[in-house]
């Protein structure tokens, strides 16, 4: 595939006109191009280190379980049509679920399984994200035999317990949880009390924290921490082996964080509306503070294009350091050195946008995986649109 008079954002730059020779699923040749510019961008491939959306396409409704199949095909052409060539689904282990439901140790155990098997008829590549609530002790043998299995792609280690983490404002907790489940903020109060009175004593906490980063270490899979709320816990989940701070709370943790070697995630959804929704710490003040480094899609794909250009404007590196939140800081993150970048020898993992800011083609590999059809894959010149 060639592809012709296309801006090109590269690792350092952003080339106004180009031309991409794509040969045996890499990057072959990059050239500059004479002929007139075309509306289109191509980008590296969005990996995307989190996303919460597989839970959602099982169980659309509650009670209502869809086929893996049917699950993964209908997230799999989401994924590619917002232009993400690689994604982590975040699969959550959560103490208190009940069993054989969503984040329940058996429900999360038997959807990794399945997923696993079911990706390869895939487009995206599909890889799985454990997310661990570190109180669940029970959850780590099933944990342990998914490593074992070499199941898991990315874990990461949180504390959902209220009065910490993500839900350390109680208040603005009770709120959300009487809003999200349509109950009266009194019985959400008391719900929330309870979640307190029922918490994993700390020493528990520490020994599962201590166990779970060993079992990474052992298996030599990337261990990421989320939520961190503090100087400390941001130290001693570095201290542990974590590679990411997801979602950092507060930019205290923030700061800790990247000062312990962390590369700091946030949602793009923070980042597209300037603002998280929970009221914690903003992605687009992380990222003006020069301690943003990865972007995830958390619960929205579409919000990653948009996320990238709201921050390319305050961006020194403008858009090619935006893109790079996306694409090279990911990869590098989790030890994907083959992808993220748009350089000769990387992975064709592509994608391109036209002048209103839309995906219009997806390629994995140099293969074509989504396009809106006003680009011919078969014409070479992308100027060329229809």
């Amino acid at each position: 595939m060639l592809l012709t008079n296309v801006a090109l954002v590269l690792p350092d730059r952003t080339v106004a006109r180009g031309t991409l020779h794509v040969a045996g699923g890499v990057i072959a040749d990059i050239e500059e191009a004479d002929g007139p510019p075309s509306p289109v961008t191509v980008m590296p491939g969005f990996v995307d280190l989190h996303g919460d959306m597989i839970e959602v396409e099982v169980e659309p409704r509650p009670g209502v379980d869809f086929p893996m199949p049917v699950a993964l095909s209908a997230l799999d052409t989401r994924l590619a049509a917002a232009g993400v060539t690689t994604a982590f689904a975040a699969v959550s282990y959560s103490r208190g679920a009940t069993q054989g439901r969503p984040r329940s140790l058996t429900h999360t155990d038997t959807l990794i399984r399945a997923m696993h098997a079911a990706r390869d008829t895939a487009r995206v590549d599909h890889r799985i994200h454990a997310r661990f609530d570190i109180t669940n002790t029970e959850a780590i043998a099933s944990l342990e035999g998914l490593l074992a299995d070499g199941l898991i792609d990315l874990v990461s280690v949180m504390d959902h317990t209220p009065g910490q983490g993500q839900y350390r404002d109680i208040e603005r907790h009770i709120a959300l949880r009487a809003a999200g489940r349509g109950i009266p903020l009194a019985e959400a109060r008391a719900t929330v009390q309870a979640d307190i009175d029922a918490a994993t004593p700390e020493a528990d906490v520490l020994d599962n924290l201590r166990t779970v980063s060993a079992l990474c270490r052992q298996h030599s899979i990337p261990l990421a921490s989320h939520d961190d709320d503090t100087v400390e816990k941001a130290a001693f989940v570095a201290q542990l082996g974590a590679v990411i701070s997801e979602f950092p709370v507060t930019r205290e943790a923030a700061e800790a964080a990247v000062a312990e070697g962390l590369m700091t995630a946030m949602g793009a959804p923070n980042a597209m509306r300037g603002e998280s929704y929970s009221g914690n710490l903003s992605a687009r003040d992380t990222h003006d503070a020069g301690m943003l480094h990865i972007l995830a899609s958390d619960y929205h794909p579409h919000a990653i294009l948009p996320a990238i250009r709201a921050l390319a404007s305050a961006d020194p590196g403008g858009v090619a350091a935006a893109v790079q939140l996306a694409t090279a800081n990911p990869a590098r993150a989790v030890g994907l050195g083959d992808r993220g970048r748009i350089a000769v020898g990387a992975r064709a993992d592509l994608v391109l946008v036209d002048s209103r800011d839309r995906v219009v083609m997806t390629l994995r590999g140099g293969e074509v995986i989504y396009t809106d059809g006003s680009i011919d894959p078969r014409q070479t010149d992308s100027s060329h649109q229809r």
